[in-house]
């Protein structure tokens, strides 16, 4: 099992912060295809990939990452200083 956290407006998009999920894909982009899959909310939240940024286990990483030994997979909008 997967926990998935959602952040800022993908956690709106999503109605969610976090979910567990059994998952088969070996790559971050390929948990936010089958994400997309399963409901329309997923899709509008995640129809542009490169406006996201991910984290496995608290460790910023690419949509290609593998999700082998991940215990939780965070997204969310780029970071913004000031």
């Amino acid at each position: 099992m997967t926990e998935i956290l959602y952040f800022a407006w993908l956690r709106e998009r999503i109605g969610t912060p976090r979910e567990t999920v059994e998952t088969g894909a070996a790559t971050v982009r390929e948990l936010v295809s089958e994400l997309v899959a399963r409901e329309e909310r997923y899709a509008v939240a995640f129809e542009n990939l490169s406006a996201i940024r991910v984290a496995l286990d608290q460790e910023l990483t690419d949509m290609d990452a593998p999700l082998m030994g991940v215990r939780e997979v965070a997204f969310f909008p780029p970071m913004t200083g000031g």
